[in-house]
This record gives structure tokens, C-alpha cells and sequence, in this order.
């Protein structure tokens, strides 16, 4: 049995989850978010708390186990406190502004980049090289972190391009003069 799945998801006050089959819809003060489960798991609701368990022993129940519970454990906590992934811009002349909803990125190439947010997902710069993406659901907020990060990835020599605000960049030597 998953030691992920076993422990129980906690539901602040503010927080209503509710079970249709697979279907699980969980609203709160953010915002609500709707998603369909994969079959092999079952929800049970107990006071403030929700414990998932699989409907039987076959693997693939099993594997569904930790993973249903890890995806509820973070809609709850997305529609109450919400998500935010931060990324930095390094280097010369890139930076980056928020031009209606679009965030529009100068790293480096001959035109500016310029991103339209999906639902839910808002940007926001602070002073010209720091982007901080939000929302209330993580896999979104994940994925628009990773696409603006794609518009130039960090390189080894210099460390110059577009990196997460925790993230260490190994550095290479680069050539070395005659000797």
C-alpha cells in the first residue's frame, strides 16, 4: 500500500470537496477546480479529512492509490492558498513586462516574446528580470513556468537566460588560453 496514499488530506474550514463517481470537485476561497480520477480508487469523506483507498488489490489499483491522493491533496490546497512558481532573467538587455494580460519577454532575439496566460494563471514582474507565475492549479502553474523557461534556458558558461528562483546552474570552464 502507498505511504503517500495512506495518510489523509486535511480540509480547511473554507474548503468544500464533494464526490460524483470519479468526478471530484473542490471549492474554496481561490477559486474551484474539477477533475476525473482514474478508476481503481475510492473517497471517503470523514469529518474535515478525506482518505483514499483502492478498490482492490490488482496493481493497477495500487499504482492510482498515491496518486489520486496526491492530485486531491493539491486541489485542496490550490484553491486555498493557491501556487506561485518565481523564475529570474540573467543577462544583458533581457527582461520582461506585462503588457494587458501578456507577458512579454526580450531575452536575447531579434523580437520580443509575448505569452498569453490560460485561465486561471496570472503573470507578474518585479523589477524588470523577476517573473512570478500564480494560480490555483499547480499542473498549470508547472507547465506556463516551464514554457517561459524554454524561451531561453539557462546556458553553462555564463549562467545568462531564463532560470527558476531556486534553481543552481552547473558551470563550465569554457576554453582555455595556449600555454
Amino acid at each position: 500500500m502507498s505511504r503517500i496514499g495512506k495518510t489523509p488530506v486535511l480540509i480547511p474550514e473554507k474548503v468544500s470537496i464533494e464526490f460524483d463517481g470519479l468526478t471530484v470537485t473542490v471549492k474554496g476561497p481561490k477559486g474551484e477546480l474539477r477533475r476525473i480520477m482514474p478508476e481503481g480508487v475510492s473517497f471517503n469523506k470523514k469529518d474535515n479529512t478525506v482518505i483514499v483507498s483502492p478498490t482492490t488489490t490488482k496493481i493497477y489499483s495500487r499504482q492510482r492509490h498515491g496518486l489520486c491522493r496526491a492530485l486531491i491533496a493539491n486541489m485542496v490546497e490550490g484553491v486555498s492558498k493557491g501556487f506561485t512558481k518565481k523564475l529570474e532573467i540573467v543577462g544583458v538587455g533581457s527582461r520582461a513586462q506585462v503588457k494587458g494580460n501578456n507577458l512579454v519577454v526580450s531575452a536575447g532575439y531579434s523580437h520580443p516574446v509575448e505569452m498569453t496566460p490560460p485561465d486561471g494563471i496570472t503573470y507578474k514582474v518585479e523589477s524588470n528580470t523577476n517573473v512570478i507565475v500564480s494560480g490555483i492549479d499547480k499542473e498549470i502553474v508547472g507547465n506556463e513556468a516551464a514554457k517561459i523557461r524554454s524561451i531561453r534556458p539557462p546556458e553553462p558558461y555564463k549562467g545568462k537566460g531564463i532560470k527558476y528562483h531556486d534553481e543552481q546552474i552547473l558551470r563550465k570552464a569554457g576554453k582555455s588560453g595556449k600555454k
